[in-house]
């Protein structure tokens, strides 16, 4: 899956990534060694912001990001990341890696133009759809069903009610 979405991102060099769902830090790193590789030139890289809502899962992923040497190209938040990291916003590329009900508001907000965002987009486990939405320079999002997927509910203010 952490692939699957990474080809879907269409990463680059450069990019400012939001990851919403630290989880153990690996997806975060997957995505460091595109947007910021150690071959390129540090004023060209980019940056990977991952928010954690649960602080020890949070602190696991932080140790893991530093342990394997991706500190400097890897943030861990613990917040509410379904209400996105506005502190670093707007971003290239947003990924979810936990089911909403539907795309949370703050998370579009942040996107920018021509930005791509993943989310896994449906009920608590069961009838879930990887969305990929890209954002026009006009604002708008159009929508693509990516297929059907199953991932963790996302809490918080715009997650799942369980």
């Amino acid at each position: 899956m952490v692939s699957i979405m990474n080809e879907a991102l269409r990463l680059e060099v450069g990019h400012k990534v939001l990851e919403v769902g630290a989880g153990s830090g690996w997806h975060a790193a997957t995505i460091a060694e595109i947007v910021a590789p150690n071959d390129a030139p540090r004023s060209e890289w980019g940056h990977v912001y991952t928010v954690e809502i649960i602080k020890d899962l949070a602190e696991f992923a932080r140790r893991n990001i530093m342990r394997a040497g991706y500190g400097d190209r890897v943030t861990i938040i613990c917040a509410d990341g379904s209400m996105g990291y506005a502190e670093k916003a707007p971003y290239d590329r947003i990924l979810v890696t936990a089911a909403a009900p539907e795309i949370p508001k703050p998370l579009i907000e942040q996107l920018k133009p021509n930005g791509i965002m993943l989310i896994p987009v449906g009920g608590t486990y069961l009838f879930q759809s990887l969305v990929k939405a890209t954002k026009g320079v006009d604002g708008k999002i159009k929508r693509e069903n990516l297929g059907g997927v199953a991932f963790v509910p996302l809490t918080g203010r715009y997650g799942q009610r369980l």
